[in-house]
């Protein structure tokens, strides 16, 4: 892991940031990035995290290390715990007024995060509809 984390931080280097800490939790495969390059990059974060993650995964598969999940300033971890919210609130809905409760489109991981947080949830269940980039949760009462 120790070498996915040197590459990664020469990636940085490469386009130009300077000032940034890396963190690797081994039995989480997550790598924490926290980048100190002001406030014109948080709107670029979401892409960034993406193209990163993408770019290490194939360093990684290449070199027979392990996958790891890239996070650069809490996004992604920001983003599960808004994502895990939104599940409660629309499971409570979906129970307490017996309708369906269809959830943005989400990615993979984001809605596997979905069905993980809502699957010991008796009174409703939920399904992935859609194609592509419209891929979405439903979750529905069960009568």
């Amino acid at each position: 892991m120790n070498e996915i984390k040197d590459i990664f931080e020469q990636m940085l280097r490469f386009m130009g940031f300077s000032d940034f800490s890396i963190a690797i939790t081994e039995e989480s495969r997550r790598l924490s990035v926290f980048l100190n390059e002001g406030p014109y990059l948080d709107r670029h974060i979401p892409s960034l995290v993406v193209d990163l993650e993408f770019l290490l995964k194939m360093i990684a598969k290449k070199r027979g290390q392990p996958f790891v999940f890239v996070d650069i300033n809490n996004y992604r971890k920001n983003r599960e715990d808004l994502i895990v919210k939104l599940a409660r609130a629309a499971a409570k809905k979906s129970a307490g007024e017996k309708k369906t409760i269809p959830l943005p489109p989400m990615n993979a991981y984001e809605r596997r995060l979905v069905h993980a947080e809502l699957a010991i949830h008796p009174d409703i269940k939920t399904e992935s509809e859609g194609e592509g980039k419209d891929r979405r949760v439903v979750i529905k009462p069960i009568e």
